[in-house]
């Protein structure tokens, strides 16, 4: 096992093949959560909005129309579409293809988590909301969308940890990320378990780290409803 260990991670430094691969992973991630987030929730107000008074119905249409293509093809011919045809004539970074595309989808996924959360808070809410002055913005704002939040915490925090592992595919498109990295000691030294345990690992501890996060939110909301 040390011979092994050897080989795969300290023979001609190949640890940084998973060093660099997680470096590029963690940042696809923390970006596309970020387009996520911010078009997901865009997209969930739209629609919840729609859906309490019949307004924005373009857009509430273009942006069903967002949900049913993106929810309703894989990630990865997303993400070949992308690279290979929106920019194939265009000589773009792939961490950035890579953070546009995981990015879109995860807003697709978010924003039905989203809007769920609005819809789960009770229609009285927005009722005091108006008796107390405040218009459908700001009642949405200061009312309804603290509420929606804990209510999709659980929800919104595992469509993160799916989107950090779904990154694992960006190799289709050449792109080093931590999978890859594990892939380039293998075909290297031919010994596919150490390098590919290594990467598991390293995928588990990062999810258990963010898994405790989200735990230690939930238990101060908790704490800040009493």
């Amino acid at each position: 096992m040390a011979e092994k260990f050897y080989n795969n991670f300290v023979a001609e430094d190949r640890w940084l093949f998973l060093l660099q691969g997680l470096g590029n992973t963690l940042l696809i991630t923390v970006f596309a959560v970020m387009v996520g987030v911010v078009l997901g929730f865009l997209i969930a107000i739209i629609r919840a909005t729609h859906d309490k008074n019949g307004n924005l119905k373009f857009l509430n249409l273009i942006c069903k129309i967002y949900l049913t293509v993106i929810r309703g093809t894989p990630v990865l011919v997303q993400i070949l579409i992308i690279y290979y045809v929106i920019f194939a004539a265009v000589d773009i970074n792939k961490i950035i293809v890579g953070v546009i595309g995981f990015g879109l989808n995860s807003a697709a996924y978010v924003a039905e988590i989203v809007r769920s959360g609005i819809m789960s808070v009770d229609a009285g809410q927005f009722e005091a909301g108006r008796s107390l002055g405040f218009n459908y913005v700001s009642t949405m704002r200061y009312i309804v969308m603290p509420q929606a939040f804990k209510n999709i915490l659980p929800a919104l925090a595992n469509e993160f940890i799916v989107l950090l592992k779904e990154t694992s595919i960006s190799g289709y498109i050449g792109l080093m990320d931590l999978t890859r990295g594990g892939d380039i000691i293998r075909s290297v030294t031919y010994d596919a378990f150490m390098p590919l345990i290594a990467v598991a690992l390293i995928y588990l501890v990062i999810v258990m780290a963010l898994t405790a996060g989200v735990n230690k939110l939930e238990e101060r909301l908790r704490t800040s409803e009493r």
